[in-house]
């Protein structure tokens, strides 16, 4: 590990020189990815310094416990330097995990209904509220993308892109099945049913990360259905493009301009081409640094919303909440912080 850290910090210093040089600023784009290279690595080597200086501090500490007069003095420094070492040493090792390079992306997210026909349309529903109320307290932007919604409220499926920092590192826990066991408004019996819905959660990527062939894409134009004002019946603004070797998929129809339409249909089909290549990447690489925690396979049963108990249980790691409301309103930092150390974990494990 110390060998890994002394090259991480000649890296660094490399780069604190290359993004001084005035030739590298001239080139704008070199001078981004030094940059952004360089704020990467920085925790790992600002952590590793203070490492080295709190061992030097204990080494002094043994060196003055031959003076009797600083004997006394030197063993209380000794023992808080020996108590901070492991510590840090744990901090390093967390550090050193090899960050997903999707973290920082924003995301597009897919919510289905499942099994439980209106129920399951009527909590994909409840799902893409409680959403919504996050996103409002991480202060990230929100885009409908795509919605077939039911009668009753609920959606068939919607697809909504979010926009803010790190949505991805924290929304990624999100991909699997959700499953609903609650009584519902149309039951008069009392009798509770269970319903699914699955959420699939897409890093947004770039066009250099994923090359899509313009003669693979055909495209198709059709009237919006659905709330949206007079336009909806007049123009067909609605895309729907499909990925010819694939078979995939992508509308949209939420914009009143064609062109909007195409590109975030685009954006989307983007993402999940991309997933599946990802995908292929982790069965490649077999368990090697996989977690199941993060493994985001929607077949995967990942949480139960029990409303007669008011609990909502994250199966991946055994954690139970008992304040439905409040999470179904958006405060779901407590689960993903359990979730994001539990990954954490099982990647030390692999290292």
């Amino acid at each position: 590990m110390f060998q890994k850290l002394e090259d991480v910090e000649k890296k660094y210093v490399d780069l604190t020189q290359k993004i001084s040089d005035p030739e590298i600023i001239n080139q704008q784009t070199e001078w981004r990815n030094y940059m952004k290279e360089h704020s990467e690595i920085e925790p790992i080597v600002m952590k590793y310094r203070e490492y080295k200086k709190v061992k030097q501090e204990y080494e002094d500490a043994k060196e003055m416990m031959n003076d009797p007069e600083l004997k006394d003095l030197a063993e209380m420094e000794m023992l808080e330097k020996k108590e901070k070492l492991p510590q840090i040493e744990e901090e390093l090792k967390i550090l050193l995990i090899p960050k997903d390079p999707d973290d920082d992306k924003n995301v597009i997210c897919e919510i289905r209904a499942g099994t439980g026909g209106d129920e399951a349309a009527l909590f994909a529903g409840t799902l893409f509220r409680m959403y919504t109320m996050y996103c409002e307290r991480k202060h990230w932007k929100l885009e409908v993308l795509n919605e077939n919604e039911t009668g009753l409220g609920g959606y068939k499926e919607i697809s909504f892109m979010i926009t803010g920092k790190g949505a991805y590192s924290r929304m990624k826990f999100e991909s699997g099945t959700h499953r609903v066991q609650r009584v519902p408004d149309t039951e008069s019996s009392g009798r509770i049913h269970t319903s699914a819905a699955t959420v699939a959660v897409l890093p947004v990527v770039e066009d250099v990360e994923i090359e899509i062939n313009p003669a693979d894409i055909k495209m198709d134009v059709f009237r919006a259905s659905g709330a949206g004002g007079q336009h909806v019946n007049k123009t067909s603004s609605a895309v729907r493009l499909t990925h010819i070797p694939t078979g995939l998929v992508a509308e949209c129809q939420t914009e009143r301009s064609q062109v909007q339409n195409r590109e975030y249909a685009m954006r989307l089909l983007r993402s999940r081409l991309y997933e599946i290549e990802k995908s292929k990447q982790d069965s490649e690489l077999a368990n090697a640094r996989k977690s199941q925690v993060g493994s985001g396979d929607r077949s995967e049963k990942i949480r139960t919303y029990n409303y007669p108990q008011g609990r909502i249980t994250d199966h991946r790691i055994g954690m139970s909440i008992y304040q439905m409301e409040d999470f179904l309103n958006g405060n779901l930092d407590e689960m993903i912080d359990n979730l994001i150390a539990a990954d954490t974990a099982e990647k030390l494990k692999s290292e």
